[in-house]
């Protein structure tokens, strides 16, 4: 049986590593490194497997901090409602919630 952390974790893993179901953001920070870093970024990210009790309290996989070619990025993953107006009302379900993963420098966050 799944639970909600399961599915929500799933639907986080499917964001970072392949970008489906939902959008991207990349902070100034990150534009800035230039368009060949932030594919080779993208890449990093979507491998990204260091989720430990510090960084994803909640098992949902949807924040990560690490170095990337001597820059400390962020990712973290937000759900909002479908009109990207509020919170979503149940992180869980596809069908009320829009996932953005906000890519940028540790220092941006």
């Amino acid at each position: 049986m799944q639970t909600d952390t399961d599915r929500i974790r799933a639907l986080n893993d499917e964001l970072r590593q392949h970008l489906l179901g939902g959008g991207a953001v990349i902070a100034t920070g990150i534009a800035e490194l230039g368009a060949e870093a932030v594919k080779r970024l993208v890449k990093t990210i979507a491998v990204f497997d260091d989720f430990c009790p510090a960084n994803d309290p909640h098992e949902e996989h949807d924040f990560g901090v690490f170095d990337f070619e001597g820059t400390p990025v962020a990712f973290k993953i937000d759900y909002y409602d479908k009109s990207l107006t509020f919170h979503s009302p149940n992180p869980a379900d596809p069908s009320v919630t829009e996932r953005i993963i906000t890519i940028m420098r540790a220092d941006e966050y």
